[in-house]
């Protein structure tokens, strides 16, 4: 954590401006992307790269024979917006982390204590930023020597409805085998989340039932292939794919043909989804949920109960 002593206050930062003897001028202040305040009897006030001990002064010398004789002012940094970088999700210690300049994905995550074991290929950053495009304003018309009326002129508002939130993504898989195109500059009240990776479950007659990490583009073939392929005696013409439903909050049951797709009979090899359970019965037994609920008996640990 920086102190005040050493930080140099900068745009977005919030500081707090006591001033005694007169609390109608104290109160807190956000610096513009100008590196400016509107100070009471001062009037508009260059901050940015001050440190706030160097801002104290310059307020009490401003109100000095303007409204106060001998003032006393303290300056205070309530919120460093401007070096508050913010990192969720799959990292060993995620939070918000005060950090000199810009860092790269590959340091904040260094930061953040590294990757979790359970992360995801993905890293996604979210950035707001003032959208000028929707907040340029025409000027009122000039004329140019041939009297004719050209020109425009952009005014930003800086209003929030005038933000506009941009998502960008990293593929981390990528950046840690040295692709370094994906090691990102992030900016300073950027959000970076790196979601745990998905899973999806097997589960029923097949050499090795589990949870299996979710690729991107996995298919029901593959899927059977990572679980050892099925045993002869399952039903394979009466497997369900167990996948949530959004819309009821349970889960759908989706008939599937495995022999078919994995012989090529078939050519719909349909693409898993994330928490799918691909359940292959037994031969034996009439009811997919009867041979469900077996095999949540014997896998229960790595198996969800969401239904």
């Amino acid at each position: 954590m920086l102190s005040d002593e050493d930080y140099r206050i900068a745009p977005k930062d919030v500081i707090e401006v006591v001033i005694e003897d007169a609390s109608e001028l104290s109160r807190n202040f956000t610096i513009s992307a100008a590196g400016t305040i509107l100070m009471g009897y001062i009037g508009p006030m260059k901050v940015a790269g001050l440190t706030p001990d160097e801002l104290s002064k310059q307020i009490a010398d401003g109100l000095r024979n303007r409204y106060l004789k001998d003032s006393k002012v303290s300056v205070t940094v309530k919120q460093y917006n401007s070096r508050s970088f913010f990192i969720q999700g799959a990292v060993r210690a995620p939070g918000v982390y005060l950090i000199e300049g810009r860092p790269t994905l590959f340091r904040l995550i260094t930061i953040a204590g590294g990757l979790q074991e359970n992360h995801g290929s993905t890293a996604y950053v979210i950035r707001e930023k003032k959208n000028a495009a929707a907040s340029a304003k025409p000027a009122p018309p000039s004329a140019n020597n041939n009297g004719n009326a050209s020109g425009t002129k952009a005014e930003v508002n800086s209003d929030e409805a005038d933000t506009q939130t941009e998502l960008i993504t990293a593929q981390i898989s990528g950046l840690f085998r040295g692709q370094f195109e994906q090691n990102l500059l992030i900016e300073p009240g950027d959000v970076v989340t790196i979601p745990q990776i998905d899973v999806f479950y097997v589960a029923g007659e097949v050499g090795a039932p589990g949870a299996y990490p979710l690729k991107e583009g996995t298919t029901l073939r593959q899927a059977i292939a990572l679980a050892q392929g099925t045993l002869f005696k399952a039903a394979t013409n009466r497997a369900v794919i167990f996948r949530d439903d959004p819309n009821s909050g349970g889960r759908k049951e989706i008939p599937i043909d495995v022999n078919a797709v994995m012989s090529g009979k078939s050519k719909d090899d349909p693409a898993i989804q994330p928490n799918d359970i691909i359940m292959i019965p037994n031969s034996r037994v009439k009811s997919v949920s009867q041979a469900l609920l077996q095999a949540l008996g014997t896998n229960s640990a790595r198996l969800p109960a969401r239904f």
